[in-house]
C-alpha cells in the first residue's frame, strides 16, 4: 500500500535532506508544501505533489494533514499555529477514519539550553530515552510549547508522535534537490557566529565560549535518523509520546574550540584582526543576531542520543571531523561576505 505523506520544509537543509531520503524510496505518495512557484514546479519534476502556500495558511495546512498517513514537519519547529493546524487535521483523519497517523516532528537541542552565556559548562546531561529528565523540561523552555502540544495529542491518541531533536548541524547538504536549487545546502547555527564575525571584523564567541553543545552531521546522521526512525514508527518498534524523543548527536563540542577554528581562519582570509575570538558585544547581539541565535550559541546542551542507536543508528563522524568542517564553512561565507551578516532562526 502507498502511503500518502504531507511535508513541510522540502526547501530548508534538514527538509531537503529527509526528503532526498524518501524519494530514493520512490513507495510514498508526498505532498509538499512552498512558498515558492519556481521551486513548487520543480518538485513536481521530482514527483511531489505540491501545494505552495505558507506555514501561516491554516486552512491548507489542516486540510493536507487531514489526507495525510504521515505528517513530516521539518520547517519552523516554533511556529505554534502551524502545529495547532497540522493537530487539527490529524485528528479530523484520525476521527473519520480510525487509523491514527503518524507525526514525524522536527525540534532540537536547543530545548536543553541554560543560561550560561558562554560562561561555565554543565555537568547535567540529558538522555532521550530517560523519560522522567525529559518530562522534567520547562514549559518555557526553546521549542516546549510546540512538543508539549504534541504530546498531549499522542496521548489522547489521535496521532503517534515521533520527536527527533536534532543539536549543531553541520556539513554541505547534497543531493538532487540542492543540484535543482530546490534544497538550502549549508547550515545556520554556526554560520551565524561566523557571519556575525566577518560583519564585525574579527572572529567572535559569547562570553568566554565555555559552553558545550552535541553536533551531527546533516547526511549520516541527521537524514538517516529521520529516516530509521519513520522505518521503526511504521513497524510499530519505536516508541512513541513521551517515549518518543530522538535526540541527534553524534559527538559534543566546546563553543570556544568551534570559535578557534573559524577564527583563525578568517585571519587568514583578512576578515578578522586576530587569530583568537573575542566575545561579542551587547551592540554586535543586537546588530549581526536575531532570534535565539545569540541565546543558544551561549548555552550548554548537553545530550546523548541513545534511542536512534537502539533502533540501529550509528553515525561516525567525530567532533574533529566536525570542527574540520568549520574550515570550509568559513571559506564559503567569508566569499559571500559582501552581504548582509545579519541572521534570524
Amino acid at each position: 500500500m502507498t502511503l500518502a505523506i504531507f511535508f513541510t520544509g522540502a526547501t530548508g537543509y534538514i527538509g531537503g535532506a529527509c526528503l532526498e531520503h524518501l524519494l530514493g524510496d520512490g513507495s510514498f505518495q508526498i505532498t509538499a508544501l512552498v512558498r515558492s512557484a519556481d521551486k513548487a514546479k520543480k518538485l513536481g519534476e521530482v514527483g511531489v505533489t505540491t501545494l505552495v502556500g505558507s506555514l501561516d495558511d491554516t486552512d491548507t495546512v489542516t486540510k493536507a494533514a487531514a489526507e495525510a498517513d504521515i505528517v513530516y514537519h521539518t520547517a519552523d519547529s516554533d511556529n505554534y499555529g502551524a502545529i495547532e493546524a497540522i493537530l487539527k487535521g490529524m485528528k479530523q483523519r484520525h476521527e473519520r477514519t480510525g487509523a491514527v497517523p503518524i507525526l514525524i516532528h522536527t525540534s532540537g537541542t536547543g530545548v536543553l539550553a541554560d543560561n550560561a552565556a558562554g560562561m561555565y559548562d554543565t555537568n547535567v546531561i540529558y538522555y532521550d530515552n530517560d523519560v522522567d529528565q525529559m518530562a522534567s523540561l520547562p514549559p518555557t523552555a526553546i521549542h516546549r510549547n510546540v512538543d508539549l502540544e504534541i504530546l498531549a495529542a499522542d496521548a489522547e491518541g489521535s496521532i503517534k508522535s515521533y520527536i527527533v531533536l536534532p543539536s549543531t548541524i553541520w556539513g554541505t547538504l547534497t543531493g538532487r534537490l540542492v543540484d535543482l536549487g530546490i534544497s538550502n545546502k549549508h547550515s545556520i547555527q554556526i554560520p551565524a557566529a561566523i557571519k556575525a564575525s566577518i560583519g564585525r571584523g574579527q572572529g567572535g564567541v559569547v562570553g568566554a565560549g565555555k559552553s558545550l553543545w552535541p553536533h551531527v552531521e546533516i547526511h549520516e546522521a541527521v537524514a538517516d535518523l529521520f529516516n530509521l526512525v519513520l522505518r521503526a514508527a511504521l513497524d510499530g518498534t519505536a516508541p512513541h509520546g513521551r517515549e518518543g524523543y530522538f535526540f541527534g548527536e553524534s559527538g559534543e563540542y566546546c563553543l570556544i574550540d568551534a570559535a578557534r577554528a573559524y577564527t583563525k581562519t578568517l585571519y587568514e582570509l583578512g576578515k578578522s584582526k586576530t587569530a583568537e575570538p573575542d566575545p561579542f558585544t551587547v551592540e554586535d547581539a543586537q546588530k549581526y543576531f536575531k532570534g535565539t541565535f545569540f541565546f543558544c550559541l551561549g548555552s550548554n546542551s548537553r545530550a546523548r542520543a541513545l534511542r536512534g542507536r537502539e533502533l540501529g543508528w550509528k553515525p561516525v563522524k567525530t567532533t574533529d571531523d566536525f570542527l574540520k568542517s568549520l574550515i570550509a564553512t568559513t571559506r564559503m561565507l567569508a566569499e559571500d561576505s559582501g552581504k548582509d551578516g545579519a541572521t534570524e532562526m
